[in-house]
């Protein structure tokens, strides 16, 4: 992408949000999208912002330095946003553990947390968690998690250079990675194991729902009544999660036309309600 964005640009227009969930930006690696997260963040406004971890990679700057311009102005402009009144939390993942050596503190007003319970419009409580915690290959085998890491990297270099030859034959993006979790039968797998762990996680915590992120792969979702909800990322898909004033979760894809303004494809999916309350009667005969 070489769209000519300006970081310090005023966002009469933007769309205003009650929060906004933004995961798995990898700053520090040649496939970040940041003209496009700063573009988002532009035209995007909300009272908070949390930050579910994978921001920076540190394991790809461990290896090779790349830091660009467009990378220092998203953190100047996450830095400007709280400046102007929004709470930003940055709840580190595995890929910045190195933030988790500093929970409780704040950097330029952004508070950093192991996780939060976020309580949405309509009541609901939300953890808001990574989620490589949940992830054994993380855990348990860090030199296979490594090596899946170069795996997908290698996949995202062999797109850009794929899609350049797509978009002269305008067509549209296609990913190799993202079509592999879907068929992919250990992926899959993957993907259904995660999400049902992070579903009784938040069932144990007595909480309504989880956000969180680590996959790679946006969803909004119901699990045996537990609300899931995963930001996905801002490498290939470009995707963020806003919490509207009434509760309502709104899944967000992020692109630019070739006007470079940026134009979402939105999919709206609420969460469902809560259960009602059962009559008197009915509570009064559960406690007898």
């Amino acid at each position: 992408m070489n769209a000519k964005l300006d970081v310090n640009a005023e966002t009469h227009d933007a769309r205003k949000y009650r929060t906004l969930f933004l995961s798995d930006i990898h700053l520090g690696t040649r496939g970040c999208q940041a003209d496009l997260l700063l573009d988002f963040l532009k035209y995007n406004e909300s009272d908070e912002l949390f930050l579910v971890g994978d921001i920076i990679d540190g394991w790809r700057l461990k290896q090779s330095w790349h830091w660009p311009q467009a990378h220092n102005d998203v953190v100047q402009k996450l830095l400007r946003k709280v400046r102007k009144g929004t709470r930003v939390v940055f709840v580190p993942g595995n890929h910045d553990e190195f933030a988790r050596d500093f929970l409780g503190m704040e950097f330029g007003g952004v508070e950093v947390i192991d996780h939060a319970i976020h309580e949405t419009a309509d009541g609901r409580k939300m953890l808001v968690i990574h989620g490589d915690q949940f992830d054994i290959v993380v855990n348990h085998a860090r030199w296979l998690a490594h090596l899946g890491d170069w795996a997908y990297d290698f996949a995202i270099w062999t797109n850009r250079w794929f899609n350049l030859a797509r978009r002269r034959m305008g067509l549209p993006y296609w990913s190799f990675s993202q079509w592999a979790k879907l068929k992919v039968k250990k992926a899959v797998n993957f993907i259904g194991d995660f999400e049902a762990t992070l579903a009784a996680e938040a069932r144990k915590r007595g909480v309504d729902g989880v956000v969180c992120g680590h996959i790679h792969h946006a969803a909004i979702r119901d699990i045996d009544g537990v609300a899931y909800v995963n930001t996905g990322d801002f490498v290939e898909s470009c995707t963020a999660i806003a919490e509207h004033f009434d509760g309502r979760f709104e899944l967000i894809h992020w692109r630019l036309l070739e006007t470079e303004r940026a134009a979402p494809a939105v999919v709206v999916l609420p969460l469902p309600p809560p259960l009602p309350e059962p009559p008197l009667s009915e509570k009064a005969a559960a406690r007898g």
